[in-house]
Formats: structure tokens, sequence, C-alpha cells
């Protein structure tokens, strides 16, 4: 049987020193390329015309609502979504192949073992392990979660199958961009929850500072990984420090504006 067409997506902003590390590793080989840049200022955009027509800029809408739109644009019931900083391997490419050549595919989730690199280093444990929801069908209403980040897949009567061979993750160019990555997503995630009126404490983020520490560490096997695991370890702490630091920040600032209105 003929491999089932395949539609992927990438939503991109300024990513031209390895957007095209990426998109090597697709052209040629899915069926429909679709790349969503919501205006980079540098080249991305001409980069990803050499390997795709179907260019798109448009404006910052957040994380879910920019794959929803990518995904109304896939023509084929099958769709990867992919990030400029992942790439495929020859050898992931043709157990793809493989998979969606078989005539009774049950699953309607295929899940890419995550290979993430910490400067130069694998981490083969703890949460950038994690096997990826990365390629699925696109039937009966699939749509990721309408958040500003963290967008989970939801998809009706999920049948997950995970694959063997690994997907490349470099997520970080520099620790500046580890620091200012997890920074800013911490900040939109505390917004969304006091948006919901949670309420943050110093005291509770000091805490998660820990637990989350020794969760990567310790129970998702990081001091596997050596050094990078002990750095990916701290990196996760000061994450989740930073996420409820941020929503305690927000607190104050309405209780003195709340103050102050009386």
């Amino acid at each position: 049987m003929k491999r089932r067409p395949l539609s992927c997506f990438l939503i991109v902003r300024n990513e031209a020193d390895r957007i095209e590390a990426c998109l090597e590793g697709l052209a040629g080989w899915v069926d429909q390329l679709i790349i969503l840049d919501s205006g980079s200022t540098d080249e991305t955009a001409q980069l990803c015309r050499k390997y795709t027509d179907e260019v798109y800029i448009t404006d910052w809408p957040g994380y879910g609502p920019q794959r929803n739109r990518a995904l109304a644009k896939c023509h084929h019931e099958w769709v990867l979504n992919l990030d400029a900083d992942e790439n495929m391997t020859p050898s992931l490419r043709q157990e793809i192949d493989q998979v969606l050549s078989e005539p009774d595919l049950e699953a309607n989730i295929l899940r890419l073992p995550w290979q993430t690199y910490l400067f130069g280093k694998p981490l083969n444990h703890g949460r950038y392990s994690t096997p990826q929801g990365k390629l699925f069908l696109n039937k009966n209403g699939a749509q990721f979660k309408n958040s500003q980040v963290h967008e989970v897949l939801q998809i009706a009567d999920p049948k997950v199958r995970t694959l063997t061979q690994p997907l490349k993750h470099f997520s970080w160019r520099t620790y500046q961009h580890l620091q200012e990555k997890h920074l800013k997503y911490a900040c939109i995630l505390a917004a969304e929850k006091h948006a919901k009126g949670k309420t943050g404490s110093l005291s509770y983020a000091s805490l998660r500072f820990m637990t989350d520490f020794l969760q990567q560490y310790i129970l998702r096997g990081g001091f596997l990984d050596g050094k990078a695991g002990f750095f990916m370890a701290l990196v996760l702490g000061q994450y989740a420090f930073h996420k409820y630091a941020a929503l305690a920040a927000l607190q104050m600032q309405t209780d003195t504006e709340q103050g102050l209105s009386k």
C-alpha cells in the first residue's frame, strides 16, 4: 500500500539561523508543506519560500490559535506538526512511511520520540525526552487547545502509537535564549492563571522550585544525563518558581490597585 498523503505545518518567527535544517528534511517528502510566519524581521519567510509556495504572513494570536489556523489549511487527513527547532532524520521518515503504509492502521496519534539537546548534549531522561504526539489524523474535529502556550492537541477517541526513531530537538541556542524562553512561557501561564482567578505566593513558588527540580533530577532520571541532566533540572525548577512568582506578583499588583480604588 502506498503511504497515506501527509500534510505538514510549522508556525515560525525569526528562525533564519535554523529553519533550513528543519525544512531540508521535509521538502520533497511531505505532500503539503505549510508555513505560518508571524512577522519575522529576519529572512525566515524568504528562506521558507525556497521549500514551499505555502508561506503565509500572519499576526500572532498565541500558540494554540496559530496552530489551529495552520491546521485549517491542511488538505490531507494525516498531519505532521513540527517546530523550526526540530529536525527529521532519514530513519524517522522511513519509519513514518512504513507506518502510514499499513493497510489496517488503527492509531490516530503517532508519538515521536523526542531527542532534545542541551548545548550539544542529549537529554535522554526527564521531561524533554517524552515522546510527542506530533503526527495525527485530522478527522472528527481535531484541534489544539486554544491557549497561549502549552497548546495540547485535542482529538476524539485517541488511539496512540509510539514510534522508535527519534525526532531531533534543538530548543535553545544559548543560555540566555533558554532563560528568556522559559521566563516568557512562565509569565504567559501566570497571566492565564491570574485571569482565571487563581492566586500564588512566594512560599509556594519556592516549594515548586524544589519539587520540580527533584521530580526532574531524581524521579524522572535526569541524574543519568550527568551535568546536562543536573543543568536541566535546575532550569525546570527555575521555570516552576518563575511561573508562581509571576502569579504572586500579579496578585500583589491587583491587591494594590484595589486598595487604591477604595
